[in-house]
């Protein structure tokens, strides 16, 4: 991707973490207990309490976030977050569930789904999620390292409606996760669904 570096001090916080404090290594954000995204199904609660830090993403636009972490306690979680309202959201990632690490999204039009496939050799390396918004489309791809990119979900988005995304982090069930965010960057569109 042809891409751009998006500062941090360019995003606002959808709910502001613990702490975010900027290094050399990235953006190093601690999360709240019981912080999390989701909608009514299955569970029929509602939380609205995710760390994620937004930007605008136009129309025919994609945008990267590379983290690592410990991902050691359940639905401890962080990746890219794409939002257009309360109701209307992605959220795409890694998160630990039932003590292996997984790679899924959780897409939101006022009901949550929730996909997910395990990935427990990503554990402690750099991941990447990347959202490349086309049409009425966001494509969700992720990698680890320098390895070739994977399709995680293709799903529909309103066309032409404002939306925001950025890197986003939670952790419903403790206090103390720490995630460094080493780079937030956007660039043009995904030209096909398949490399």
């Amino acid at each position: 991707m042809d891409s751009q570096q998006i500062l941090w001090s360019q995003g606002a916080w959808s709910h502001p973490p613990v702490s975010s404090q900027e290094t050399e290594g990235g953006l190093v954000v601690e999360a709240h207990n019981q912080s999390d995204a989701w909608r009514e199904t299955s569970s029929g609660f509602i939380r609205d309490s995710e760390h994620a830090l937004l930007v605008d993403l136009a129309v025919e636009e994609a945008m990267e976030v590379a983290f690592e972490g410990s991902f050691n306690a359940q639905f401890d979680q962080a990746g890219l977050f794409v939002r257009i309202d309360q109701k209307t959201w992605i959220k795409a990632g890694v998160e630990s569930v039932d003590g292996l690490l997984q790679l899924g999204a959780v897409v939101t039009q006022g009901f949550s789904d929730w996909s997910l496939a395990p990935v427990a050799e990503w554990a402690g390396r750099l991941i990447t999620i990347r959202a490349s918004r086309s049409g009425n489309a966001i494509t969700i791809r992720a990698r680890v390292d320098d390895e070739p990119w994977r399709l995680v979900r293709l799903c529909h988005w309103p066309e032409g409606v404002a939306s925001e995304a950025g890197p986003f982090v939670a952790a419903p069930t403790r206090a103390g996760l720490r995630v460094t965010f080493t780079s937030w960057s956007r660039g043009p569109s995904d030209t096909s669904l398949h490399d």
